[in-house]
């Protein structure tokens, strides 16, 4: 059993898949609640606080998207992984740019999501218990870009914009190693906490996200340097 008592909220609307990743779960020693909408799943979350959210995309009442984006409202440090049966690139960008930690496609292998859930608990538990270093607290790109990592926000010239929590531990982590290459595996260990074999195209998503926020020219961009076959390089 590798539960250790933590709460996990399963909200999906196939009762067949509600039941198999419930009673997975459960077996693996985790308390489990269920939500089959998601106006039920964003009320279980406030009147339960799980220590984490497994949310499918497309419910009724509220689909996955605005639940998501309720909960980051109030919520930044419990983590919420997006059940999807679509594979358009689209759907997948959308969900983290509104701040989930991750994406599973269906249909997913039971050791997939095991790994992730074990995962993402480990890094919700370090966010709530403020364990992860904090070392930059603000980034100034340039005189008219900056970034502030306590409140997720930024300014570039007279705009301002929003960081979502991976965002924000992403561009921290690559600017406390300015200079460095850090390869796509590292970011995912570090940022994610994956210890899985699974596809790194999360990280590129939020680099180009990224890019979009704080790159005066994201296609050529300043400060966040792709290195071919290698990784990624923060230096302006």
């Amino acid at each position: 059993m590798n539960g250790l008592n933590n709460l996990i909220l399963v909200a999906e609307d196939d009762p067949a898949i509600l039941a198999g990743v419930a009673d997975l779960l459960t077996i693996e020693g985790y308390a489990v609640e269920t939500a089959i909408d998601g106006a039920s799943a964003l009320e279980r979350f406030r009147s339960l606080s799980p220590d984490l959210v497994l949310l499918d995309v497309m419910m009724p009442e509220m689909n996955g998207y605005d639940v998501c984006r309720a909960i980051r409202a109030v919520d930044s440090a419990t983590p919420v992984l997006m059940l999807t049966a679509k594979g358009e690139e689209i759907d997948k960008v959308i969900g983290l740019e509104l701040g989930a930690d991750d994406y599973i496609v269906k249909p997913f292998s039971m050791a997939e999501l095991l790994a992730r859930v074990r995962s993402a608990l480990r890094r919700g538990a370090l966010a709530k218990k403020g364990a992860r270093p904090r070392h930059l607290s603000r980034l100034r790109l340039c005189d008219d870009t900056s970034v502030d990592f306590d409140s997720m926000t930024g300014r570039k010239g007279a705009a301002s914009f929003s960081l979502t929590p991976k965002e924000a531990e992403l561009l921290r982590f690559l600017a406390m190693n300015e200079s460095k290459v850090v390869s796509r595996e590292t970011l995912l260990e570090t940022v994610w906490g994956v210890d899985c074999d699974i596809t790194t195209r999360s990280i590129d998503q939020h680099i180009a996200r990224l890019r979009q926020k704080i790159e005066g020219d994201p296609a050529n961009p300043r400060f966040l340097h792709t290195v071919h076959g290698a990784g990624y390089r923060f230096g302006g």
